[in-house]
């Protein structure tokens, strides 16, 4: 084996991110790294490039035991890695980012024309015909990550690691990454591919290693791993342990009245566009697998990342999302997946966060009346069972629970009319969770429709009254009524693009 890890562990404070995780890489081999969030993958990559430090565990290279302690002492060794963004300098040339630090001299300056010349020398073989004297930026992102495997093979030479290369391509740049790395592969790299996007996992590698939760599941030949199997490796769960607990998937699906209708939306690298019509009090969910599509559906209904193509309209005619301002105006509300990163602002009190959204949608020049704000914050305390000790608590010192509720309560307090919860019961104990999906319940009672996004299949079962299914950046199927359940899908998330235009049954 030209790369071999044993018994690799990485202990955060409360957190084992890794726990004694087996990895080996042949020479020659494209090699998949899957799992889903928190699995262990960028933890991994990171103990194996010397941007963390191991606690336990052997990693031998060539049959040298080896134990970096920075990139660039493991680019030295011969591991080079390329990431989703790439990170060259888009303000230089094609060249100097591929002679960065090991610029050709003379007379103690930079020898251009030999700098041109090592340049279109490291990108021989990569099938790229470009100037190397203009700026990186002048070139598609597809280009820009070639270049950035050039490099990092120049670099390195023994391990290349591509984490998420493909993720801003579209179909015919991607076919050309992968001839550039089977090119590599031919030559005798081994290569760790991580990626979430399947067809293009059982398209270009040798075989597959999952982690789950910092532990090792399985490593596969890929021409021997079935996909279905593969889904219930990376989520834990298998087929037959199905427990359904929505009584309304055994009964025909009840027509809503069209609240909301998308027609060809979508945007170039974020998510293929699609067709989407909201009933009125409908709860909708949105299934697939972490880097599938999901947020970013979200993100595209809600302006963060506004629509290229198609229209969004209601009832009274076209509506303009083009950015998160004017989806809230439009009477839209997100609670995002990153609840401390963008969900609520931790210095500030329970009451100024609960008070936020719908201060944004009045103005800032019109603001809340203090006794209104307190007022509005102590009903929804009750309501939700938000255990603080009071309004003026900061957030920040809040459970991870209660800081949801907290960004929940910001939300109703607008009176949406659509609703997006991303991923919300995600790190909060049993409780909160049950307390969540109750409150999901209720309010589309009233009236309210709700965009649900969770890896937990069973919370989607729960409250979901259709499940559209995201694969690969792109909607591939709807499931209603007893077709939403756990087999169909993980089916649906599983089934290869030929299979797409069919529902399993």
């Amino acid at each position: 084996m030209l790369l071999t890890i044993r018994s690799l562990t990485k202990t955060f404070p409360s957190t084992r991110a890794l726990d004694a995780v087996d990895f080996d890489l042949a020479a020659g081999e494209v090699h998949a790294l899957l799992g889903e969030n928190g699995a262990g993958k960028s933890t991994l990559i990171k103990c194996l490039t010397g941007a963390y430090e191991r606690d336990e565990g052997v990693i031998t290279l060539d049959g040298q035991t080896v134990s970096p302690r920075s990139t660039s002492e493991a680019q030295e060794l011969g591991i080079g890695t390329v990431y989703q963004e790439v990170n060259l300098l888009p303000n230089l040339t094609v060249a100097q980012n591929l002679t960065f630090g090991n610029e050709p001299t003379r007379f103690g300056m930079v020898d251009r024309r030999a700098q041109r010349r090592m340049a279109e020398e490291m990108l021989e073989g990569y099938g790229l015909d470009i100037d190397v004297t203009r700026d990186l930026s002048a070139y598609s992102v597809a280009i820009r990550q070639i270049i950035a495997i050039a490099r990092a093979v120049a670099l390195s030479g023994k391990v290349l690691i591509l984490d998420e290369p493909t993720a801003s391509l579209d179909a015919r740049e991607v076919q050309t990454l992968f001839d550039v790395v089977r090119g590599l592969r031919d030559r005798g790299l081994g290569i760790v591919f991580v990626s979430h996007f399947l067809d293009q996992v059982f398209d270009l590698t040798d075989r597959v290693t999952v982690l789950r939760n910092g532990r090792k599941v399985v490593t596969e030949r890929t021409a021997d791993l079935d996909r279905v199997r593969l889904i219930e490796h990376m989520l834990g769960r298998a087929l037959e342990d199905e427990v359904v607990g929505h009584a309304k998937a055994h009964d025909a699906p009840a027509t809503k009245p069209a609240l909301l209708t998308f027609e060809n939306f979508g945007r170039r690298g974020h998510i293929e566009p699609f067709d989407l019509t909201v009933g009125e009090g409908e709860v909708l969910g949105l299934a697939g697998l972490l880097g599938s599509g999901r947020t970013e559906s979200a993100e595209l209904m809600f302006g963060l990342a506004p629509a290229q193509s198609g229209t969004a309209s209601d009832r009274n005619g076209p509506l303009d999302l083009s950015s998160p301002r004017s989806a809230i105006a439009a009477g839209f509300g997100f609670a995002p997946e990153e609840r401390k990163e963008d969900g609520i602002v931790a210095d500030l009190s329970v009451r100024e966060n609960i008070v936020l959204a719908l201060q944004a949608r009045r103005g800032w020049a019109r603001p809340i009346p203090r006794a209104e704000q307190l007022r509005l914050a102590d009903e929804y305390i009750m309501k939700l069972d938000i255990r603080t000790s009071g309004p003026e608590k900061p957030i920040g010192n809040l459970s991870g629970g209660n800081q949801q509720k907290v960004v929940l309560a910001r939300w109703l307090a607008m009176n949406p009319r659509f609703l997006i919860l991303d991923e919300p019961t995600r790190g909060i104990d049993v409780g909160a969770h049950a307390e969540i999906l109750r409150l999901i319940q209720q309010v589309t009672a009233q009236g309210m429709s709700i965009l649900v996004i969770s890896s937990e299949l069973d919370e989607l079962i729960a409250v979901a009254d259709r499940v559209i299914v995201v694969r690969d950046r792109r909607h591939v199927a709807e499931l209603t009524g007893a077709e939403i359940t756990t087999e169909t899908i993980v089916r649906a998330i599983a089934a290869p693009d030929r299979d797409q235009t069919e529902v399993p049954a």
